[in-house]
């Protein structure tokens, strides 16, 4: 990722006159031709680069009950394991690139932090958070990740990857958010939900089926008519497109994930990393 220092890499920086000594390679041949024929004499310009450097990395997970709503053996969304999934590949890339790694999760509650390692360390994450069984996180899990992330000003400096895994359901308040910005952290939503009940609706007219309140965590028994089906659906799919649409207006790429396949996991990472590096080109 790019640094505030010059040196080498792939971002312009600006550009300045030739000094003896500067890498030829350096100069902005294009450039120097025009400031030359405006001069009347040889003219040479040296394009400058933002240098890069490892990037730093926060994952914080959501452990409410509702994330473990659709585990195995049921037939839809597997939330434990599509988070999982994710983690690795996150653990995996920055692993790849040399950078620095730390978690955050309230799966009991409390605080579980690591402070954002190297490569080596990366197995504690995997070890001891990936593969825990524990849900029972607060309602207000992200509130207090942004504040414990706020308190921790040197290992989460701005810059820093803040992906965040949840179903974002409900949708947070874009106070939140505001207060992230506040430490110009670069946020990655991480949406996690399911493709069938939760963002979209079955056609289940005319049977009785068990459904949960994400809010209160109950579970009621309904039978429900054919346009009040279709009134469901439609509302979940309004939901997400205000969530997504949320936050592209506060310029955030959200990542959405609808699958617990390592395939169908990667895929939209793949697509937030080009849309990144279209953008960054076009700056450049």
């Amino acid at each position: 990722m790019r640094s505030l220092r010059r040196g080498s890499g792939s971002d312009v920086a600006g550009s300045r006159p030739y000094y003896p000594g500067d890498d030829m390679d350096a100069i902005d041949w294009a450039a120097s031709a025009r400031l030359s024929t405006a001069r009347g004499r040889d003219e040479f310009v040296v394009r400058e680069r933002f240098a890069e450097e490892a990037p730093r990395v926060i994952i914080v997970c959501d452990r409410r009950p509702q994330m473990a709503h659709f585990a195995w053996p049921l037939p839809w969304l597997d939330k434990p394991q599509a988070m999982r999934n994710a983690v690795e590949l996150i653990l995996a890339s920055a692993g790849a690139s040399g950078g620095y790694v730390g978690y955050l999760d309230y799966a009991d509650g409390d605080p579980h932090w690591r402070q954002p390692k190297g490569e080596r360390k990366l197995i504690e994450i995997q070890d001891d958070r990936l593969w825990s069984s524990e849900y029972g996180g607060p309602q207000d899990w992200l509130e207090r990740s942004v504040a414990h992330l706020a308190e921790h000003r040197r290992a989460v400096s701005p810059g820093t990857f803040v992906f965040l895994l949840s179903d974002f359901l409900p949708a947070p308040s874009s106070e939140i958010w505001l207060v992230a910005f506040e430490h110009r952290w670069d946020l990655v939503p991480v949406v996690i939900q399911d493709p069938v009940w939760e963002q979209s609706f079955p056609d289940v007219s005319g049977i009785v089926v068990p459904l949960s309140d994400p809010e209160s965590n109950r579970v009621s028994h309904v039978r429900l008519k054919r346009d009040e089906v279709a009134e469901r659906r439609a509302a979940n799919e309004e939901r997400l497109l205000e969530l997504l649409d949320g936050f592209r207006m506060l310029d955030i790429d959200p990542i959405v994930v609808s699958s617990s396949d390592k395939s169908d996991v990667l895929a939209p990472f793949l697509m937030w990393t080009e849309l990144r590096r279209t953008r960054r080109v076009i700056g450049a």
